[in-house]
């Protein structure tokens, strides 16, 4: 997937805005108002940092050389991907869509009957 291909996949989802918070260089994915997904616009490879279970992310680090603790973020909850080639497009929809999963279920219950009725 390239960068663009990323950014429509994370729009797709239900009730996710963007936004440039950190400056122009940084594209940050919310659902609700709480960041799933940040992508560097300037990284070559393309790169994007994703939520993930404490344990998963332990796993992934360990079985995917391109997946690195989280630049800038809780380096336990938060993982780097460098989009290199080394894993499938599938396998980065189903890393997006776990991320964006957690964020969902994190959200206070108002929060979660808003997003439903979108």
């Amino acid at each position: 997937m390239n960068i663009e291909e990323i950014r429509q996949y994370c729009l797709d989802k239900k009730g996710v805005t963007e936004g440039l918070p950190f400056g122009p260089d940084t594209l940050v994915f919310k659902v609700m108002n709480k960041m799933f997904a940040l992508m560097a616009l300037e990284a070559t490879p393309t790169s994007v940092n994703l939520k993930c279970d404490p344990e998963l992310a332990l796993e992934l680090r360990a079985q995917y050389p391109a997946v690195k603790p989280g630049y800038h973020m809780n380096k336990q909850h938060w993982n780097t991907v460098s989009v290199d080639g080394s894993f499938s497009d599938a396998q980065l929809r189903e890393w997006i869509d776990n991320s964006y999963d957690l964020i969902v279920a994190s959200l206070k219950k108002a929060d979660k009957e808003t997003l439903k009725n979108l």
